[in-house]
């Protein structure tokens, strides 16, 4: 049974994590209902780990955009200018990792163990879901969106929506949504905004990911050959789906604004609330 379990969450893992709608509020639903017979630890590690699978399909959908090397493009060859601008988009995206380095590593699984839970993912959602909708209703019509491509973006802006990434420290708030919502706030276009969210979740998560694994061997948990494979399983779920997601997001951007997801927040927000109650009386 864990192998289906595997693959239903890397599934919502590789929907959930590109779009602005909080992957942690999604597996924690999932989980309450139909979680991993495993250890608490292994739990812990699988939830964060499993978006490997996801950072490896923005490494693939964007390979051309995010490597500088001409020996590894094939015929796709960059001209120096093309090589120039892809060396400042890295600059751009570590500067912006820099906040989240500063003060997300070290307060990290503090911020879990305090607010891993229904009451505060769940108000997270719902209040992030009316920033979406405020912003998209009343400060993008009088505020032009200038910043329509990633090369645009300024080292300050980069610098901005980093701080805006820490927001996402807290479980349910999407690091995606919270990093979309500054690059809207300070006047960078949907398609952007969406594009950089998912070049910065490359070193982020990368780190996450391997940091938790060192955390979970050091504290001297084990890893048999069939745990093993149900990580492996849902990454490459995670992977597969994301290659659709990121892809059907900058498709949606292109045409539509974020209020939808704001209005989804706020109904998973409730329900999670709703689900905390009915727990609380059984």
């Amino acid at each position: 049974m864990d192998i289906i379990r595997a693959i239903i969450l890397g599934i919502i893992e590789g929907i959930t994590e590109w779009l602005p709608i909080s992957s942690t509020g999604h597996l924690i639903i999932a989980e309450h209902f139909i979680g991993l017979q495993q250890s608490a630890a292994f739990k812990e590690m699988f939830d964060v780990v499993i978006q490997l699978g996801a950072i490896l399909s923005v490494v693939v959908i964007y390979w051309h955009k995010l490597v500088p090397f001409n020996a590894l493009l094939g015929s796709h060859k960059k001209t120096p200018r093309e090589v120039q601008l892809t060396w400042r988009l890295w600059a751009k995206v570590f500067l912006a990792c820099l906040p989240a380095i500063i003060i997300g590593f070290p307060l990290n699984d503090w911020l879990n163990a305090k607010f891993y839970n229904f009451i505060s993912v769940a108000i997270c959602l719902i209040v992030y879901g009316i920033l979406f909708i405020v912003i998209e209703r009343y400060w993008v019509p009088t505020h032009a969106l200038s910043v329509l491509s990633v090369d645009k973006i300024s080292y300050r802006f980069a610098l901005y929506i980093g701080i805006f990434q820490v927001l996402a420290l807290m479980p349910g708030t999407s690091r995606s949504g919270a990093t979309i919502v500054g690059a809207l706030l300070i006047g960078v276009g949907r398609a952007a905004a969406a594009e950089f969210t998912f070049f910065l979740g490359v070193p982020i998560m990368f780190g996450a990911s391997l940091l938790k694994i060192v955390k979970y061997f050091k504290n001297g948990n084990g890893l048999d050959l069939y745990q093993f494979f149900i990580l492996i399983l849902a990454c490459a779920v995670a992977f597969a789906v994301s290659m659709f997601a990121i892809r059907w997001l900058m498709d949606y951007v292109k045409k539509h604004d974020f209020t939808w997801f704001g209005k989804y927040r706020i109904v998973l927000g409730a329900l999670l609330l709703l689900i905390a109650g009915i727990t609380a009386f059984v």
